[in-house]
């Protein structure tokens, strides 16, 4: 009964967001020795798994003249952070309107370093979003900034921008998410942990939930397995303090979570 009190709360707390995997994460993180199969049933019991909602949506027309740039994120040896920059686009429908969400996360910790809405694919979208992110983390030169084709990134509104603080542009391969599958793993997580879960009025009223989203849940309360089931805020401090392992050693140490071949009832694992 304290165990299954304890799934509760978890879940409560985090709005059913949490898949039995990072429960049983933060469980442990709480004291707690507790198998994630005992974890699992109880919550099936309970009626607790998330639910997982599957959606594609192509915002990507590379079908223009601007210059493309190779893909050097893919030969990247990460060991720390402002090294590579990996940024995307969404849509989000609201109840009269589709308006389009542009974000830019760190590799390495994860974090989402910039954000901007906009009701359309302008590149002044992706702009504001990157200008936020270099406000932010101030980095330096060298910096790879990796992106898919599309022409909010190619254009030269954008290039400008990443020339001028002297970051190097890295794109896609043509058709392949899988260039981009940290962007594509967030943007999974934000659709089905906030946007399926409401609804909105208006641009002004989603602003507001995924600002909340990002910057108090996603980026210093959700646990992310890449890191060893810390925040990214946990694990940049823990960088800072010279006590965090690689984000890859990281999610070597927690396997015992893959062990079971059973549908985890996680969502948007990032």
């Amino acid at each position: 009964m304290t165990v299954r009190d304890a799934i509760q709360k978890i879940a409560l707390e985090h709005k059913r967001r949490y898949g039995y995997r990072r429960i049983t994460a933060q469980l442990r993180r709480q004291g707690m020795v507790v198998n994630h199969k005992r974890v699992l049933k109880l919550m099936r019991e309970d009626n607790l798994l998330a639910i997982r909602q599957r959606q594609f949506v192509i915002t990507t027309d590379s079908r223009h003249e601007l210059k493309v740039y190779v893909n050097l994120a893919a030969r990247m040896e990460l060991n720390g952070l402002n090294q590579l920059w990996v940024a995307d686009i969404t849509y989000i429908r609201l109840q009269e309107e589709f308006v389009y969400l542009s974000v830019i996360i760190d590799r390495y910790s994860r974090r989402v370093v910039g954000w901007a809405l906009d009701r359309t694919l302008a590149a002044r979208m992706a702009v504001v979003a990157l200008q936020r992110a270099i406000a932010a983390r101030q980095p330096g030169p060298g910096l790879v900034h990796h992106s898919d084709r599309g022409f909010q990134y190619a254009s030269k509104e954008y290039v400008d921008v990443l020339q001028a603080h002297k970051m190097e542009p890295s794109m896609s391969r043509a058709a392949n998410p899988y260039d981009n599958a940290a962007c594509e793993s967030f943007m999974k997580t934000l659709k089905q942990e906030e946007i399926y879960c409401n609804q909105y009025r208006d641009q002004e009223e989603l602003s507001a939930h995924i600002e909340e989203f990002i910057d108090l849940y996603y980026n210093r309360q959700r646990l992310h397995s890449a890191l060893g089931y810390r925040t990214p805020e946990e694990f940049e401090k823990d960088m800072e303090m010279g006590s965090a392992a690689p984000a890859t050693e990281a999610a070597k140490k927690n396997e015992i979570f893959q062990e079971s071949a059973e549908p985890d009832g996680e969502i948007g694992r990032g």
